[in-house]
């Protein structure tokens, strides 16, 4: 019977991390782009948001890989077509 609840418990941590782990790809992903006729403007707000969130964060589970999450999640939206488009 021990058996099973240390195996519950490890997939209760399993998910929580992935969970985790997609939350910052969603965050990470945002940007906020202000264009007005001549100068374009593109701001990281899901990043930085998501920087400070992961290095006061008490569930650690390894860091290094939370920023290369969050890093390519940055660079992958900002070549996507979504996030917060303002046209001046």
């Amino acid at each position: 019977m021990a058996k099973t609840k240390s195996r519950t418990k490890q997939a209760d941590i399993d998910g929580l991390y992935l969970l985790k782990l997609v939350l910052y790809v969603l965050a990470g992903s945002l940007w906020i782009r202000v264009s007005t006729s001549s100068i374009e403007i593109a701001l990281p707000i899901g990043f930085m948001l998501a920087l400070i969130i992961a290095t006061h964060e008490k569930f650690r589970i390894d860091r290094k890989i939370e920023y290369a999450v969050l890093v390519l999640a940055m660079l992958v939206g900002y070549f996507a077509p979504y996030g917060l488009y303002i046209s001046l």
